[in-house]
Formats: C-alpha cells, structure tokens, sequence
C-alpha cells in the first residue's frame, strides 16, 4: 500500500504541474493579447500571475512586464488613482527588489505628486544597484539639491562658525546647563557638542525626514546613538512627558536664514519656553544656571544699509523703455516677486538673497551701517512683542550719492556673552546677505544728505522692510528711527516733504502690474539676446520672403514690416494668407513673439501661461500699435498642454520654432533633444528651429570654494566628527547658478570647445566625445566650468557667460582634485544625456 500512495501522490502532483504550466501558458497568451490591445491593467494582472505561479519566469518576461507596468502606472496616474499606481509598483518590487528601472520609475512618480523625501530614497536605490544608471543619477541629483540643500556643505566646513557653537554650548554645560534640546538639528552636529561637552541628557528634533535619518547615521557612525534621543518631529509638536521626560535647561539652535527670522526661530523659541524649558534665569541673580533655562543664540542685532548694485538693479527692474524696436515705456509695471511680497497678505519671502562680497560687478554703500533692531531670544515677552508690535520708520543718511537700488540687512548672533557670529558683507563667512531690492520709484537716484526712508516690521515669521523712498535733502525732514510718525515743524515743511515724497516714490497708477521672476527681468534687460533674436529673424523671413523690399522689414528698428494703421482697420478675418507662422515655447515672460510681428506679414504665437503675463503682452502689443490678431497665445488652442509641438493649422507649418535650450541655472533644458526632433517634422520648407545650434565651452580650474560648497571636506572642519561621509551621500557633482566673473578660481587651461548639440542637424550630434585640453599653469584641477555659445544661425550667436547675459554657469565639480604640471594633456570624456552633461577626467 505504500507504494500505492506514493504513485498516487506522484500521479497528483504530475497533475498539479501539469496543469500550473498549462495555467502560465494561456496567461501568458492572454497578457499579450490585451497588451496588442492595449489593455495595460488586464495584462498586468495577468502578468502578476505568471511570476507567482512561475518565478523561474522572471528574466524571460521581465522587459515586457516592465512596459505593461509603466504604461498601467500611466494610466492610473491620468485617471488620479494613486493609491492603485503605488499598489502595482509595490507588487512589481516585491516580485524585482533589485530593479533599478523600476526603482527609477517609482521615484519619479513620488517626486511628481511632492513626496520628495520618499522619492529619493527610490532614485538612491537605483544608483545603488546600478552606479552607471544615468536616468537615476539624474534624478537624484535633482532631489538631492531639495532634501539637502547646498549651505548644509558650506556650513558644515566653516570650522570657525563650528567651533563659535562649539566654545557657546561648553560654556554653557559647564555653568550648569546639563539638559539640552537641539531644535532643527540637520547633521546633528550642535547635538554632539553638547555631548562632548558633558551634557546629561541631548534631545534632537528634526523635521525633514532624509535630515533625521542623516542624523541618525552621523550619530551612530560617532557612537552617540545611546546618548542623544532623535525625534523626527517640529519642534512644536514635541510634548512632555511623551517625547522628552522633563523640561530642559539649554535649547540650542541655528535655525536662522540670511533674513534672521524666516526659518521660524522666533515661533519655536515661544513654543520652548512655554512648553519645553525651564524658566529663564532672573537679572542680575548669581545661582546655579543649571536651575533656570537658557537659548543659544542668546539675541541677535540686525544692520542694515542702503547700496548701489547693478547686478542687483538688473534681476530686480526693467531698465529698458524700448527692446529690439518694441517699446514697454509706460505700458506695463514690472515688479519682482519681493515687491509683491511686500504689500501681499500671502506669506512670501520679502526679501532674496546674495553674497555681496561675490556679486558680479560688486555693490557700493549708499549709507553707513545702521542698527535696524535687536532681539532678545532669551526674553519670551520681547519674542512674543516682535509679531504685534506695529511697523516702525527708520531713517538712513545717505553719505555718498548714487543709484539706490536695495537695502541690504545682516546680523550679528551672540551665541552668549563671550562669543559671537556675524553675517556682514565683510566678513568671511558661509552666510549670504538679505537683499531687499528698491522698486517702483520714479527716481532711483540720491544724493549726499539724502535720506533713505522705509518702514520695518517682523510679520508672518519674516523681518520685512517695505515702503522704501528716498527723501531729498533740501525737504530738511528728520524722522526718529522709532516713531510712526515724522517730526515735522510746521505746515509749509510738511507740503514740501510730501511734495518730495510723491515725485520720488510714485510710478503710474494706472498702468498694469506683472510681477515677473527676477530671472525673467533679467531677461527682459538682456539687450543683446532681444536684438540677436530680432536679427536672425528678419534673416529668415527674408530669405522666406525674397521679393519682399529688405528695407520694408523692421531689420533697423526704423520700417514697419506692415502698414500697422491699415491693420488696424482689418478684421481678423483679413489676415494676410501668406503670413508666416513663428512659434515661441521658451519658458517664461518673452516679448519675442511681439518682436517677430514687427517683422513682416507675421502670425506670432506665445506660450505664456499666466494670465497676467499674457495681459501685459496684449497691452505692449497694443502700445506698439499691433493688430489684435497678430499676437495668439498658442496654449489656448491646445487640449493638452504637453502636445506644445504640433501645426499651427491642418494646411501650414511653422517658419520658426523657438526652443528655450538652456536653463537659467546654467543646465541644458530637459528633453531638449526630442522636442527639436519634433520640431523639424513641423517646419516648412527654409523653415528654422531657433538655435539652430549650441556649442559647450569649459576650461579646467582650481576653486577652493567648490570644492567647499560642493561636500564636507573630511572631520577637520567638523572638529574632529565623522559627518562627510553620510552627507556627501547627497552631494551633486554639477553646481549650477555660478557667476565665472566672481568665482575664486585659478584658470589652468584655456577654454575649449567640448561638445556641439545641433538641433536642426542631428546628424552631426555625438552623445559622447573625448577632448584633449593642454595644462597651461600648474595646480590642482578641481572643477570644469562650462557654459554655451547658442548659435541661431552662423551668423548670430549668444554667449552665456557675456557679462550682459541673463544665463548664469555650472561646473562639474571633480570628486577629488588631479594635480597638474604646465604643459601636461588630460583627456576629458563628455556625455550627453537628456539635460545632464556629465564631464569626467581619462587618467
């Protein structure tokens, strides 16, 4: 009978298999089925059946399983079921933990719908598995620049600002302080003074999800995970005895920005000294501060001055009443978004920031420092003061005549009585300065014995300075830096001040308002790329055009290209049949649709998306006295906005194409390479894609400061804790937004041409090409920047490190510097892929 049993459980598992296999086989079948008709979710599901049932399956139908995978997730992405999307990709991970492409694709879903921390733990997987996965690469340093952002590395290597923390919490400890709570702790590193210091008890809290887990890794890799309690909370949501058993006797933090308040200090201070501190210790008592609690940072003093930079004035007005032959005196008003900040109810930055001593062009006082506030952090009363307390006026002599173009504020941070940190513009420092630029005046200009006036208040976590005028000396005003109201000695006095005041600090009331992002003022500064455009261009449409009079287009500024005032009179049923169709999808505010209407029978058409940008083109068009039908924004015609590249119309193609292929910060746009493909299936005949083509540039250099700004330079500058290793987990080898003309650099080679991206040529594009470059002065080569010559034709070329130029540079930075003899050859190998190039040295 035991033989019997067995053959029979033979015979039943034979079965089994036979039928398991039959089971694959037709799901196989039905999963490529749906998939030619394309039914991604059935032939999904149908796939996930095949893997459970058959593992050894895996490598044969991984590729397929992928795309049925993607094109799902797209679909349930498009019908908003995000729950399900991440349901599959969980599955797939189950069944592909080790799948760097699915690992990519899943941190890019999370990144798209803002789960960034999520996102690049993913892409951090990915490389991981595959260090040679450029899609992943990618995209983690793009998350990397957000989860851990760049002033953590320069920080963490100002040894001097270490060690005045330092020198604060001993100081600190050893009166007595022996309970201490680090609030914002990033790396954890104030959190390890503390204990060095011989601190009882350290708690640490930090919000960012990657930054707790940074930390929990630095304090473990410092053998400190016993004695420093980490909690990924906001400080305001820690409660005793849940998180922490008791209050404690020493807060520590740096939670402070250039502009002092804007990262909350002032309202997780409040929040600590009612719920998570002892009670301050009383004036003027000489007892046991270990009793009592205490802030480090003990107060702050602000400064401020009124400067003249033109690099500031450039990003931040429009200095140009006519562009190109297209004129904008007094059409429109452009603000940046810091004057809007200043009048909004909405919680926006007031203020942007710039590293003075760095700036392109340099600054020059205006003024003499002056004392703009002091706060007291260890003062709960004076912190709660601060956001009630009403806006006050300051006064500033003006001691040198000039063009007042912002106010620029710093501080000084007492850590306690002996030590101190200040972010003055003199000073070398990690920090950047709060830069509050001077807008809509009718008169920028000032002279000695002016006064700068402004109103101060600390509003919505934020040190705003607004209402900024200047006041001319001869109105003879004095205003008490503290009063609300001016000193004023009588009624003929008061005419004249205000008299003064209205002729220097009014613009046109009735003209529209279009905030525009400093970086598109600059554009719209950027004289010789408007008039570049406008001549490759005419270029064109000339050849376009050729029994067109040369002098009838608007080639000098002086012709009108078409009778405009007979226009006028037409319907938009009359447009010219022969009109020539140009097309402009560079991001952003662009007049230069409008430019190109000047030009000849021309159907211009924008990709502007805001309502109010679009309004102020409408209304320079109408300035210029443009037909109405001239100007079309082209995403009105469109169904969906990602279908940008198609015909203007079923019977016409578009004469020129302008692609935005260079990002401000210096990086080659995304995907710029497949819209200029697209872009050549819709051109007609003669027709051109503006630029035609680019051309990248770089030398080799010795920079001592990217080096710092780019990863913790080992345990030196950290006194002595292992902290590089797991931040640099985080740090991207390309630093964007550089000015070359204020770099500190060495140059040790001479600029060389490295790659060329031909748009209308694709041909002659290479995705990789090696480069000798000739050492011309002895050094260490630390880093290569690059920028662009952006050819719109052969005749017309943009160069972005012009110092007229709106573009700013990158660098790749080397992971560690090659030293070099005059004289020496190195060999660089260049790749391009999508936006990223990537630079790295042939030994």
């Amino acid at each position: 009978m035991p033989n019997s049993n067995a053959k029979l459980y033979s015979n039943h598992r034979g079965g089994r298999e036979a039928s398991r296999r039959e089971l694959v086989s037709r799901s196989l079948q039905s999963a490529q089925h749906c998939l030619e008709n394309q039914d991604f979710g059935t032939a999904y599901a149908h796939y996930l059946l095949v893997l459970n049932l058959a593992p050894e399956l895996k490598t044969t139908v991984k590729e397929t399983f992928r795309f049925t995978l993607f094109k799902w997730a797209e679909e349930l992405d498009s019908l908003a079921r995000i729950q399900d999307l991440f349901n599959c990709y969980e599955q797939a991970l189950e069944l592909y933990p080790n799948d760097e492409v699915i690992c990519n694709s899943m941190g890019e879903h999370l990144f798209r719908m803002g789960f960034r921390d999520e996102a690049a733990g993913y892409f951090h997987k990915a490389v991981n598995l595959n260090p040679d996965f450029a899609d992943a690469k990618e995209n983690f340093y793009r998350v990397a620049n957000w989860l851990v952002e760049r002033w953590h590395f320069i920080m963490l290597n100002d040894a001097k600002r270490n060690l005045t923390y330092l020198k604060a919490i001993e100081n600190a400890v050893r009166s007595g302080s022996k309970s201490v709570l680090d609030i914002g702790t990033g790396t954890g590193i104030l959190s390890m003074f503390a204990k060095k210091a011989g601190a009882s008890f350290v708690y640490a809290c930090e919000l960012s999800k990657t930054m707790y887990e940074l930390a929990r890794d630095v304090v473990a890799a410092n053998n400190m995970e016993r004695e420093i309690k980490l909690l990924h909370l906001k400080s305001l949501d820690i409660e005793i005895p849940k998180h922490i058993p008791e209050r404690v006797s020493l807060v520590v933090t740096e939670t402070v920005d250039a502009g002092l308040f804007g990262e909350g200090i002032v309202e997780s201070l409040i929040h600590a000294w009612e719920h998570l501190l002892l009670q301050p210790k009383p004036k003027n008592q000489n007892i046991c501060a270990g009793d009592y609690g205490r802030v480090i940072p003990a107060s702050a003093t602000v400064f401020g001055m009124a400067v003249e930079c033109k690099e500031i004035r450039r990003h931040h007005r429009v200095g140009m009443k006519e562009v190109a032959g297209v004129c904008l005196s007094n059409s429109v008003q452009f603000f940046s978004p810091t004057y809007a900040a200043a009048g909004s109810e909405e919680t926006v930055e007031p203020y942007t920031t710039e590293k003075l001593s760095h700036i392109p062009g340099g600054y020059r006082a205006l003024t003499e420092p002056c004392q703009v506030m002091t706060v007291d952090f260890n003062d709960l009363q004076e912190l709660k003061s601060l956001a009630a307390r009403k806006p006050w006026k300051l006064s500033l002599p003006v001691t040198e005549g000039g063009i007042l173009d912002a106010i620029v504020v710093w501080f000084v941070l007492q850590l306690d009585d002996e030590h101190s940190l200040s972010t003055s513009p003199s000073e070398e420092t990690c920090w950047e300065q709060a830069v509050y630029p001077v807008q809509g005046l009718l008169d920028y200009s000032v002279k000695t014995g002016d006064t700068v006036m402004m109103e101060v208040c600390c509003q919505d976590c934020y040190l705003k300075i607004q209402k900024i005028s200047s006041l001319p000396s001869e109105c003879g005003m004095d205003f008490s830096d503290r009063d609300d109201t001016p000193s004023l000695g009588n009624e003929a006095e008061l005419c004249n001040a205000l008299a003064g005041l209205q002729t220097s600090t009014k613009q046109d009331g009735n003209a529209p308002v279009c905030v525009l992002e400093s970086t598109e003022i600059a554009l719209l500064n950027d004289v010789p790329y408007h008039e570049c455009f406008k001549a490759a261009m005419s270029k064109v449409l000339v050849s376009l055009n050729p029994s067109k009079d040369l002098h009838s287009m608007d080639i000098d500024g002086h012709g009108s290209g078409i009778n405009l005032q007979e226009d006028q009179n037409k319907s938009s049923l009359d447009v010219d049949p022969n009109a020539f169709y140009i097309l402009d999808v560079s991001e952003g505010f662009s007049i230069l649709p409008i430019i190109a209407g000047k030009l000849g029978p021309v159907r211009a058409y924008s990709s502007v998306e805001k309502e109010q940008h679009q309004a102020a083109l409408h209304v320079i068009a109408e300035a210029n006295h443009f037909p109405k039908e001239t100007l079309e924004f082209w995403l009105s015609h469109l169904e969906e906005e990602s279908m940008v590249l198609q015909r203007p119309k079923s019977d016409k193609l578009w004469s020129i194409i302008i692609l935005d292929v260079i990002e401000t910060s210096g990086l080659i746009q995304q995907e710029v390479m497949e819209k200029a493909a697209i872009s050549r299936c819709l051109l007609h005949s003669g027709g051109k894609i503006f630029p035609q083509y680019v051309l990248v540039y770089g030398m080799l250099v010795e920079s001592e400061s990217l080096l710092l700004e780019s990863a913790v330079q080992g345990t030196e500058p950290t006194l002595g804790f292992n902290i590089a290793p797991f931040i640099n987990q985080f740090k991207v080898p390309v630093r964007v937004y550089l000015d070359l003309s204020t770099l500190p650099c060495v140059p040790l080679s001479k600029p060389a041409e490295l790659l060329r991206l031909d748009l209308m040529n694709p041909l002659r594009n290479s995705p990789s090409r090696e480069v000798k470059i000739q050492i011309c002065k002895s050094g260490r080569v630390t880093a290569i920047p690059f920028w662009y010559h952006i050819h719109l034709d052969d005749d017309h070329c943009l160069n972005t490190s012009d110092e007229s130029s709106h573009w700013k540079q990158a660098a790749v930075v080397l992971d560690e510097p090659i030293p070099v003899q005059a004289g020496d050859e190195l060999v660089l190998d260049v790749q391009h892929h999508k936006s990223n190039i990537s630079i790295t040295v042939k030994r």
